[in-house]
This record gives structure tokens, sequence and C-alpha cells, in this order.
């Protein structure tokens, strides 16, 4: 039995109480500015210390994962964005990857239908929980920025808009939060569900999903349910964004939790596979063409090194080869055969 999800929805409730109870004791400047402040430190220095780790990994030739003919001969046709030779054709991949998520679109799985039958389904659902996640994920963020804007920029007002156009409720519905939500709770429980996904999954799978659920739930139930002071939590964000915090009266607890959800989430980011938002645009298997049938590579490494060639290794154990019965290419030269010593002359009297 896989357990690792309780243990990361134990670690997500703790840290519920811990912030719920830390700002009901008044230390709301802890959980208000002095934790947020560490977190985008740690976010920052982390993510700019993992892509430079990953930019001084060594890359000694093109190992691009490809699924296509590669460009060769002019009569046989190449896949110029399955296996491309150009930069173009790679920066049209790696868009159709981030944007669209291409490589999960071919996603499949196995399934026995019988003990003598196994068949492979296309995984559609799996593609379209992840493509409404991020997108939801990013627009949520977007939106956020007008806790931190002012005056509100009319392109942020346009997208909240369009983003609550169904106008349902008294405040509008936002699609943005519904879809999150749901595609979370989606990621979760097919994690949770699946055997074979439960099987390969940790706590460190499991803790990024309950994070972001309680950050998404946690902010429908200020909107839609508990309501908080807006104007305060603007006074806030303001406050941390031109680096002269205030803590505001009467802003809810519930406030405190999202943010240090939100916190947490920011300084755990670097650290957890949630960095494949940066790791994607320094994979060689995605940002490297594939030209290998026209360029030869050279490894810019090699440096003159001492070998000792077969002939040599020959040249010097070729006897101690021969006794003990291993083939050689050359034999070895036949030994001089041993001619009679010539007669003294006699000496004459």
């Amino acid at each position: 039995m896989n357990v690792h999800y309780i243990f990361s929805l134990i670690a997500v409730f703790l840290l519920f109480l811990i912030a719920y109870a830390g700002q009901g004791i008044g230390l709301q400047v802890v959980f208000g500015i002095i934790i947020p402040y560490l977190a985008i430190v740690v976010f920052i220095i982390g993510f700019i210390y993992r892509l430079i780790d990953w930019a001084r990994s060594p890359v000694p030739f093109r190992i691009p994962t490809t699924c296509g003919q590669q460009k060769s001969l002019s009569w046989i046709k190449s896949s110029p964005i399955e296996n491309p030779t150009t930069t173009a054709g790679v920066v049209v991949r790696m868009a159709l990857e981030v944007l669209a998520f291409r490589s999960l679109f071919r996603n499949t799985k196995m399934a026995k239908k019988s003990p003598q039958k196994i068949s492979y389904e296309w995984e559609i659902w799996l593609w379209i929980g992840a493509l409404a996640f991020h997108y939801a994920f990013a627009t949520v963020l977007i939106r956020h920025l007008r806790f931190f804007l002012e005056p509100v920029p009319v392109w942020l007002k346009w997208l909240e808009t369009l983003d609550g156009f169904l106008q349902l409720g008294l405040p509008g519905l936002l699609l943005s939060g519904a879809v999150l939500l749901a595609a979370v709770t989606f990621l979760l429980l097919r994690r949770i569900l699946y055997p074979h996904m439960k099987y390969i999954s940790l706590s460190s799978d499991y803790f990024p999903l309950f994070l972001i659920f309680g950050i998404a739930f946690t902010g429908i139930l200020m909107r839609y349910f508990t309501k908080v002071d807006i104007v305060r939590v603007k006074e806030l964000t303001m406050g941390l964004a031109t680096l002269h915090p205030t803590i505001p009266e009467s802003v809810g607890g519930l406030f405190y939790v999202h943010l240090f959800f939100v916190s947490v989430l920011l300084a755990y980011f670097p650290f957890s596979k949630l960095m494949h938002l940066g790791g994607i645009f320094m994979s060689p298997t995605r940002n490297l063409t594939t030209n290998g049938r026209e360029i030869r590579h050279i490894n810019p490494w090699n440096y003159p090194v001492k070998i000792h060639t077969y002939e040599a290794y020959e040249d010097e154990f070729r006897e101690k080869m021969i006794e003990a019965g291993l083939p050689v290419e050359k034999e070895l030269p036949p030994e001089p055969e041993e001619s009679e010593a010539p007669e003294e002359p006699e000496e004459k009297e």
C-alpha cells in the first residue's frame, strides 16, 4: 500500500494549522511579510542556481529525442519538426511542446484486455487535464497581478472579463479558479486511484498537488464564501511590491493561510519536479538540432592521449601469446640455423 499521499496530506494540513494559529496569536508580520519575502528570495536564487547548474552540464554531442526521419538524402522525406535540422525547426518544436504539450498528446498507456491480449490506448484525458491545469494556473497568476499594480492595466481587466464571461453568481464566477481546482483534483485522484500510478508515486509527487489544491480551495473560499476585504488585501500586497510592507487590520485568517501556502510553494519550487518550467528550455533532448548526418561531430574536449596500438601490444607480448595458444597476426621470425664452425687450418711444420 502506498501511503505517501497520506504523509503529504498531513503535511499540508499542518501548514494550514500553523498559519491559521500563527496569525491568531499575533504573528501577522511573520506570515504576511517575513515569510513571503524569504520565499521570494529562495525562489529567485534557487531558480537561477538550477538553471546555471543545468547550463554547466556537459553535452558532448547532440542527443535530441526524435520520432521522425532525419534530413539525409534528397529523395528521402524528412520531418523538419519531429527531427529538426535547423534552428527554426527547433523553435517550432519547442513552442509546440511548451504551449500544447505535444509529446504528452501522443502518450499511450498499456491495458491488459485478457491474459493473452495487451493493447495500447491513447491517454487523451491526461493531456486534457494537464493542459487545463497549466493554462488555468497561468491565468490565475496573471490575474493576481492586479493586486500588485496600480493602476490596473487595461489588458489585465480584459483578461479578467474574459475569464468571467459566463457571468454566473455574485461575485461572478471566474473560470480559471474553478478549472484549476478541478484539474488538480483530477491529477491527484489519478495518482491515488490508479494502481500503476500509485506504485511509482512518491511524497514529492503528492505534496505540490495538495499544496496547489489548498491554494485554489482557499482562494475560492475567500472569493465566494467567507469574503475578505479586497482593499486591505491590496494594501498589503502593494506594500510588499513597493518594499514598504504594512499589516492592515481585519484581513482575515484565511488570507494568511492562502498567502502561506503560496510562499511555501514558491520556496519549494526550485527543489522539486515543478522546475520543469525552466528545465524544458535547458533540455538537450529538446533544444538541439539533429544534424549529425550533415556535420561531423568532433569532441571539443579531446586532448592528446598516449595510445598503445594493438600492433605495439602484439610486438610486446607476441611470444607469450603464442605460448598461451592465442592467435597473432604476425608470427615470430624464424630463428637463424646454427652453422658448423669452420675447421681451422693445420699448421705446417
